[in-house]
Parts: structure tokens; C-alpha cells; sequence
């Protein structure tokens, strides 16, 4: 009889019901949740999928698929701790984004460059919140953090890794949700900034631009960045090959594969990594909150400086430029761009801003990129 008790015993403990803990059940509820938006809301699927699924694989007791010999435990090891995985999500991107937008409106690179105002503004920020009981930021730690704001997933994984690879799984589930959440937070902060009347401009169709220029684009961008920033030479040099491999012409199957096949498989597994960290004992603290809050303020900033300077320049040029497209300078390819496209249609069903505001988001990408490179060399050096 005693015998059979230990052996009923026994199997309870093995049991998932016997082991959970509140916050697993929490974290669990998290990844349904993010997976209901994904398929749902259809908020950035490709990374909500695999990242909610993460979450809920994570917080299974007992099995410690995120631990360092599960699964997703050497996914994460493998591919973001070495920071594989963001290189190659840059060179995918490249390799799937046309930048004749920005090569035939050179000036939206000013609009990518003011949405990275809220990187700098949080690094600050996060500086400030030490006062705070429970919280300690290093400069390093305050400039992965202010990363976020760029709303670029590989960047925030890339400088992470670098400058703060204890806060590399809170980081990571930050920027990632940020970007996936950018059809909820957007909207808000670009009707508040922008008139109805700013929101009907209508502006005039982007010239053509020739197979040369396409191609000469990423070899000029890597030849700056190799003069003027080095420290941010592996995500340029990734963008930039992606793209040169789109625009050549001559490896058609080498670009589709970047634009399919290698990208897909990534994304996978960079999602799944991610969701990896969103285990409770590691992201139920109060840093792990003080990051998720200081990366809602740092993309927040950025889409409101991107929309300001977006007004800046449409009072510059006359009216011409609808200030909507600013909000496309957070490098959230090319969601963003799309968030941008249907505000400005629901102010006028006939103004279609998609390819006008592709420019400013590609200038996000490398916006967010050359950030990156400034703290690199600043912090890190």
C-alpha cells in the first residue's frame, strides 16, 4: 500500500498542475495573449507567433526547454548571445526593401533621423530612474535600454549583446513587442500631433529611379559607414549586402533565398529565442518593468519627434510633405510605413502615403543602425 502512495506521489510531482507557480500561469496567459494579436489582430504575426509560443513553451514546469540544454535554450545561445541572428535578419531586410523612396526623397533621411531622438532622451531617462529604489543602470545598461526606441529588434539585440548582455532577454521581448505593437501605439500619438487638414495632404508622386542608382545606394551608405562609423559596420554591411543583392540583378537566387528562405528560418528561431526570456523568474522584476516601461517612452518619443519634424518640413516646403510620414522613422520595416498608410486614409480614402512613407522607415533602418554604432563607440570604447 505504501508502496503504491509513493509510486501516486511520485507521478503527481511530475505532473505540470503539481509544479506550476502563479507567475508561470501568468506568463503562460502573456503568450496566449500575444499569439491572439498575432492571429487575431494580425499584429506582426511572423514575430507574435513564434515569440508568444516561446513564452508559453518557457513557462512549462519541469520540461526547461529555455534552460541551457533545451531547445530554445541553445537557440537563444546559438543565435543571439553571438549575435548571429540579428546580422541576418539585417542582410533579409536589405535584401526585401526597395529604397527607391528614399533615393528619390533624400530629405525623409531627416525624419529617420529625428525618431532616433527618443533613444538618447531614454538613455537619460534611464540614467534618472536609479533614484529610484530597486533599479541600478549603468551607462552601458541606460544605452541598450534607449535602443529600444528605434523599434529595431536586431539593433536592440545587437548593442545588448555587446554593452549589456545580462538585460539581453529583457531588451530583446521589449523591442520585439514594441515593434509588433506599433498598429496600437502609433495611431494615438499621430492624431494627437497632427491636424485633420495635415493629415488630407496629399503629395506628389516619387520619380523613377534608374538600376544604377539602386545600385550604387548601398555601396555609397557602406562606404560612409566605413569612414565616418565603423562601430556600426556589421548591421550597415548586412543591410547593405542584403540590398545590393536585391539590386544587382546577377544572383537572383542568392536574393531570394535572403528574401525567403534564410529569413524565414530566422525569424523562427530568433522568435522562439526571444520568447525563451519571457520565463517568470526571470522577467517578473522590477528592472524587467522598468525596462518594458523606458522602451514605451523611448518609441513614444520617437514617433513623436519623427511626426514633429514631419510638420517642421511641411511648413518648410510649402505644405507639400504630410506630416503622417514622420511617424515611418522608428525602423519598423515596414509596418510602420503601413500604420502611417491607413491613418492617412481614414482622413481620406483617396491619399495613399505607403511609398512616401517607406522613405523616412528605411532611413529608420539605418538611422536606428548609425545610433547604434554612436553608443557602441561612445559607451563601449
Amino acid at each position: 500500500m505504501n508502496t503504491m502512495n509513493e509510486l501516486l506521489e511520485t507521478l503527481w510531482l511530475t505532473t505540470g498542475i503539481a509544479n506550476f507557480t502563479w507567475g508561470q500561469a501568468l506568463m503562460i496567459c502573456i503568450g496566449l495573449l500575444l499569439l491572439y494579436l498575432a492571429i487575431a489582430k494580425k499584429f506582426e504575426p511572423l514575430l507574435l507567433v513564434p515569440m508568444g509560443f516561446g513564452a508559453v513553451l518557457s513557462n512549462i514546469p519541469i520540461a526547461e526547454i529555455s534552460g541551457p540544454d533545451g531547445l530554445l535554450g541553445i537557440l537563444y545561445q546559438a543565435g543571439i548571445e553571438t549575435q548571429i541572428f540579428p546580422l541576418i535578419i539585417f542582410m533579409g531586410v536589405g535584401a526585401l526593401t526597395d529604397f527607391g523612396a528614399l533615393i528619390a526623397m533624400p530629405r525623409t533621411l531627416l525624419l529617420g533621423a529625428a525618431a532616433q531622438f527618443g533613444i538618447f532622451t531614454t538613455l537619460i531617462g534611464a540614467l534618472a530612474l536609479n533614484w529610484v529604489p530597486g533599479f541600478h543602470f549603468t551607462l552601458a545598461d541606460a544605452a541598450s535600454i534607449g535602443i529600444i526606441g528605434g523599434a529595431d529588434g536586431p539593433t536592440a539585440i545587437f548593442v545588448a549583446s555587446k554593452l549589456s548582455p545580462d538585460l539581453l532577454g529583457a531588451i530583446a521581448v521589449a523591442a520585439y513587442s514594441y515593434m509588433a505593437l506599433v498598429p496600437l501605439i502609433q495611431p494615438p500619438i499621430m492624431r494627437l500631433l497632427t491636424t485633420k487638414k495635415e493629415r488630407c495632404i496629399r503629395m506628389e508622386q516619387l520619380r523613377h529611379i534608374s538600376r544604377t542608382e539602386k545600385i550604387a545606394f548601398p555601396i555609397t551608405v557602406l562606404l560612409l559607414c566605413v569612414i565616418f562609423l565603423p562601430t556600426a559596420a556589421p548591421l550597415i554591411g548586412m543591410l547593405t549586402f542584403g540590398n545590393l543583392l536585391r539590386e544587382c540583378g546577377v544572383v537572383d537566387r542568392l536574393s531570394n533565398a535572403a528574401q525567403n528562405e534564410i529569413i524565414n528560418m530566422v525569424t523562427i528561431a530568433l522568435g522562439l529565442s526571444v520568447g525563451s526570456k519571457l520565463q517568470a523568474d526571470h522577467f517578473l522584476n522590477m528592472e524587467t518593468l522598468g525596462i518594458l516601461l523606458l522602451g514605451l517612452i523611448a518609441f513614444s518619443i520617437g514617433t513623436a519627434t519623427g511626426v514633429l519634424m514631419g510638420k517642421i518640413m511641411n511648413r518648410l516646403s510649402g505644405g507639400k510633405i504630410n506630416p503622417l510620414i514622420g511617424a515611418a522613422g522608428v525602423s519598423a520595416v515596414p509596418m510602420a510605413a503601413r500604420v502611417v498608410n491607413k491613418v492617412g486614409l481614414e482622413a481620406d480614402h483617396h491619399n495613399f502615403l505607403l511609398m512616401h512613407a517607406m522613405g523616412p522607415n528605411v532611413a529608420g533602418v539605418i538611422g536606428s543602425a548609425v545610433a547604434a554604432g554612436i553608443l557602441l563607440a561612445v559607451v563601449g570604447g
